[in-house]
This record gives C-alpha cells, sequence and structure tokens, in this order.
C-alpha cells in the first residue's frame, strides 16, 4: 500500500484542516480527538509520511522514532496524566484492517483522566 497523501492527518499536517493542537515539534504533532472516547483522548502522529506502525518501523530514521516516543510522553505530561503527573495513561496504536485502523497514517491514541478499562473488549 502506498501513502495516501490526501488522507485526513496529512491535511492536518498541511494546515488545510484545522486540530485543536496540545504540542508539536519537529517529528511529531499531537491534537486532541475530534470524537473523544475518554475523558482524555488524545492523538499523537509522526510528521512524516508512515501508514502505520509497521511502516513505521521499516522506514522511520533513528531520531523519528526517539522523537515519536518522547513526543507520546511529552504530550502524557502536558495532558496530566503521565506517571509523573497523574494516574496514568494508555498509548494504542491500531495497525491496518484487522487491527482496527481507520485513517492511514500512523497514529497514536493517548487515552487518561479515568480508568480505561480492559485492554481489548
Amino acid at each position: 500500500m502506498n501513502y495516501d497523501n490526501d488522507n485526513v492527518f496529512a491535511k492536518i499536517l498541511r494546515g488545510e484542516i484545522p486540530c485543536k493542537k496540545i504540542y508539536e515539534d519537529e517529528f511529531v504533532l499531537s491534537f486532541h480527538d475530534i470524537n473523544p472516547q475518554k475523558k482524555i483522548h488524545a492523538l499523537v502522529i509522526p510528521k512524516g509520511k508512515y501508514i502505520d506502525l509497521d511502516d513505521f518501523c521499516n522506514k522511520a530514521s533513528k531520531d523519528e522514532v526517539v522523537g515519536l516516543i518522547k513526543g507520546i510522553n511529552v504530550v502524557a505530561k502536558k495532558l496530566n496524566i503521565s506517571v509523573d503527573t497523574g494516574k496514568g495513561y494508555r498509548a494504542l496504536a491500531n495497525v491496518s484492517e484487522h487491527g482496527g485502523q481507520e485513517v492511514p497514517h500512523l497514529h497514536f491514541h493517548i487515552f487518561g483522566g479515568e480508568k480505561v478499562g480492559k485492554m481489548v473488549e
């Protein structure tokens, strides 16, 4: 599968669709989910053109990998849900059809602010 430059996250990265930004650096953009599933529901996306976690692991530079993981932690701290500032959170990446991925751009959902519940329902 080739990367779709017209997916919603690509459009957000280009500024064509607005978002409620939480954090941005050279590697990631984070924003609030428009349809939150928990009290706190944010998204963290890499700025590179990666379809899913497998694509990212195969193609991303070491700096991009570190930048994404650190970006998730920075966002959790900003939202006061990291272990340092809160009671914890869930970081979830869906991969492809059976994994439930809806947008073909790698993204992590960050859930928190309340007990998240079972791992899989």
